[in-house]
This record gives C-alpha cells, sequence and structure tokens, in this order.
C-alpha cells in the first residue's frame, strides 16, 4: 500500500510537520510505502490560474500540478496532515486540492456532471489546533470542516474517508511531553488503522 502525505505547514519544526514524518514512518514500519509532500517547503503554487478552470480556453494543467499528479497517480491512501486556521486547512492545501485534485485527476467529464477517479482509495486526515478540542467539536467547527472538506471531496473525487484526527491544544509552550503524547497518539492510529479491515474494505 502506498501512502502520500500531504503537509501543509510552513514552520518545518512545527508539530504538524513532525506528526507527517511520524505518519511516514508509522506506514513503512508496517511494510508500507510513502511519498511525502510537504508542500510549504517544496515552494508549491497553491494559486489556480485560469487557464486551470475546467471548461476555459486552452485548458491546461500548470506544469508542477501535472507533476503532483504523476508523483501520486498510484498512491492507495492521501493522508492530510495540516492546522487549522480560522477553522479551516491552510489555504495552501485548498489551493493543492483545488489545483492537484481537479479535473483529469480527482474527476472526470461526463455527459451530465463529473465522474469520481479516485474511487477504491482513502482519505484520512490529521488536524491541529491552538483551540481545545472540545471547543472545536461543540461549537461545529469540526463537522463543518468534515462537512465541506473531507466529505465533499469524498463525493467528488469517490475517495473513502477513513478517518478525521483532530487534537486541540497545540499552543507555543506547549511541553515535549505533550508533542510526544501526540506523535504517539498518530503512531498509534496509523497502526489501528492500517492493520484493521477497515482500511483494506473499498
Amino acid at each position: 500500500m502506498k501512502h502520500a502525505v500531504i503537509i501543509a505547514h510552513p514552520n518545518p519544526r512545527s508539530l504538524t510537520c513532525s506528526a507527517g514524518a511520524t505518519y511516514a514512518e508509522a506506514v513503512r514500519a508496517l511494510g508500507h510505502q510513502a511519498i511525502v509532500r510537504d508542500l510549504y517547503q517544496l515552494g508549491f503554487d497553491p494559486c489556480l490560474k485560469a487557464a486551470e478552470i475546467p471548461g476555459a480556453p486552452g485548458y491546461a494543467v500548470g506544469d508542477d500540478a501535472q507533476e503532483e499528479r504523476r508523483l501520486l497517480a498510484d498512491a492507495d491512501v492521501f493522508a492530510f496532515i495540516y492546522p487549522l486556521w480560522f477553522n479551516a486547512p491552510p489555504a495552501m492545501l485548498k489551493g493543492y486540492v483545488e489545483r492537484v485534485f481537479s479535473m483529469g485527476f480527482g474527476y472526470g467529464p461526463v455527459a451530465r456532471g463529473t465522474e469520481p477517479l479516485l474511487e477504491g482509495r482513502k482519505l484520512i486526515t490529521f488536524s491541529f489546533s491552538g483551540a481545545p478540542e472540545s471547543w472545536v467539536r461543540d461549537s461545529g467547527a469540526l463537522p463543518a470542516l468534515m462537512t465541506l472538506f473531507d466529505l465533499h471531496l469524498s463525493a467528488v473525487t469517490g475517495l473513502n474517508v477513513l478517518d478525521h484526527k483532530h487534537t486541540g491544544g497545540i499552543v507555543p509552550g506547549i511541553t515535549e511531553e505533550a508533542v510526544a503524547e501526540v506523535l504517539a497518539a498518530v503512531s498509534t492510529a496509523v497502526r489501528e488503522t492500517f492493520n484493521s479491515d477497515r482500511a483494506s474494505a473499498g
């Protein structure tokens, strides 16, 4: 099984980036493959171009987005790892989805709409916030995010949403012990998810 680990945080020393590295290490320990796409470190341009809008005159996907599609073409699992900013993914990740998971990769055109192209593949998300996890859930912020981002992406592309793990209380000055606990939880989630029948279900 091949995992595309897609990380969106500008600070390589952030807990988000550490969680991405931990995820990759955990799946490799299971004998799986992992390709890591650290979007800020790659300098990916998240801005959708006019010519990349389906139906636009001269429609064409940019070379950088085409390269991402090539690298992700045989991925079985897409792992999104990001912080919540204003209760949403960073613009970097949103732009990556708009440019890479759009027509020709995530879906294709049909007579009366679109056809999912990623059916049988899987999506798992790890998100982090400064706000307490209880507030993010109880305020409706997390359910709204999952509806607008996870479930909509699934509906359009055919991806099977495995899980969305959210951790709150990630603030400056967080202790090393707390960081270690979060990273251990990521490793545990990987083992539990990908050693189960749920991960192999279509």
